[in-house]
């Protein structure tokens, strides 16, 4: 992962975060063009790192990948297409033409794999009861416990993003706050405090490399 992370990374940068739909919200019987068509105003996924900014309008690079999602599943109808996305060619074009809509100009790869996320036992039956036991959506919920659920579209990605500068100076704020010279047990772990100094700095730095120039960050009002 450490390796994967930093094809994604340049500029100094080391971190990137982690997002997902799971399950992809696919209707059943619907194509990928429409699907994603339903999305244009944001990605149809939810942050899993810890930050509060949950909406990313760029981002610097990203891998992105589907799974669950067959090929007759993800083509489009025969006839007019009815959107750039419905004249796409395969599932890999469909992600790359809405990604690239979305975040424009970004550093982007795309993964499609036919084989779904397998849900079956041990895996927590969180679902729905709406969703089907493939994992898709229906308008009524199926006769049968959300433990019936035996697999699941999903979307996932790794991104680097302006967002992560908020994360990674926040971390720098909270690392900050406290007096550490008042926990000994602390530095009884082999800690010095020239080193911990040190490592705040270089967090410091590497949120720095985060920034767009768009708008103020909110460690400006930090008093070092």
């Amino acid at each position: 992962m450490m390796h994967f992370a930093d094809s994604l990374t340049f500029s100094g940068r080391k971190v990137v975060a982690a997002w997902a739909a799971l399950p992809f919200p696919a209707l059943s019987g619907s194509s990928l063009p429409d699907i994603l068509s339903a999305h244009q105003q944001d990605v149809p996924w939810k942050l899993l790192s810890s930050w509060k900014e949950q909406k990313v309008s760029c981002c610097f690079a990203q891998s992105v990948v589907l799974r669950g999602i067959c090929q007759e599943e993800s083509t489009s109808c025969p006839g007019q297409p009815r959107s750039p996305l419905h004249s796409c060619e395969s599932p890999e074009q469909v992600l790359q033409q809405f990604f690239h809509t979305q975040f424009p100009g970004a550093f982007s790869t795309f993964h499609v794999l036919q084989q779904p996320c397998d849900t079956r036992p041990p895996f927590p039956q969180f679902f729905s009861p709406l969703l089907t036991r493939r994992g898709f959506l229906q308008d009524k919920a199926q006769g049968y416990s959300s433990g019936g659920v035996e697999s699941i579209p999903v979307l996932a990605a790794l991104q680097s993003s302006p967002g992560l500068h908020w994360l990674l100076s926040g971390l720098c704020r909270e690392l900050r706050a406290p007096n550490v010279r008042r926990w000994s047990s602390f530095f009884m772990a082999g800690v010095e405090q020239d080193d911990f100094q040190e490592a705040l700095e270089e967090l410091k730095t590497l949120s720095q490399c985060y920034e767009t120039g768009f708008g103020a960050s909110e460690d400006e009002a930090d008093s070092d």
